[in-house]
Parts: C-alpha cells; structure tokens; sequence
C-alpha cells in the first residue's frame, strides 16, 4: 500500500510540473528597466572612503596604522548597513511563515 501511495504521488507531482513549464515557454519576456535609485551623499562618501582605503599601499604603513584603517573600514561598513532600508529576515523567520502559509491554505 505504500508503494502504490508513493508512486500515486510521484506520478500527480510530475504531471503538475509538466504543464507550468509548457506555458511559462510561451509568455514573451518583457525587459524591466532598471532605474538607478539616488544615492544618498553620505553613503557616496562612505564609498568613496572605502574605494581609497582599498586603493591604498598599505605594504608601507606600520601595523598600528593597518590597525585604523581596519577599525575605520568596520565603522564605514556598519553605517553602511545602517543606513540601508531593506528588510533582513533569518532563515528560522522564513521558514515558520513558509509553514503558516501552508498550515492556513
């Protein structure tokens, strides 16, 4: 009885992959323009900081110096994020909204 069960939904789940792929061929692809989104003048400084920092000789600096600039690019790095509007969710968010939609639909 389980193998039959088994095979009965191998066979439903490959027969409901085939006709999503038939159509999504057909559909004509549209090109979405990508329009640049303003950049902030502080996050440009930042950047603009990071690039010379990475642009540096730092073969002739003391340690103590490589030492700043390490600490300066970590500040630079976390304002960056800061700074940032986007929406961060964990894995562990993630898969307990996947589970409520599929226990609610």
């Amino acid at each position: 009885m389980k193998k039959v069960s088994f095979y009965l939904m191998m066979m439903v789940l490959s027969l409901s992959v085939v006709p999503t792929q038939m159509l999504a061929a057909e559909k004509t692809p549209t090109s979405i323009a990508n329009t640049p989104k303003e950049v902030p003048a502080e996050v440009k400084v930042l950047l603009n900081r990071l690039d010379e920092i990475k642009a540096m000789d730092k073969s002739s600096l003391n340690s103590a110096e490589k030492k700043e600039l390490r600490k300066e690019v970590r500040v630079i790095k976390e304002e960056l994020k800061s700074s940032g509007n986007g929406i961060y969710l964990s894995v562990g968010a993630i898969i307990i909204v996947v589970l409520l939609l599929i226990l609610l639909l």
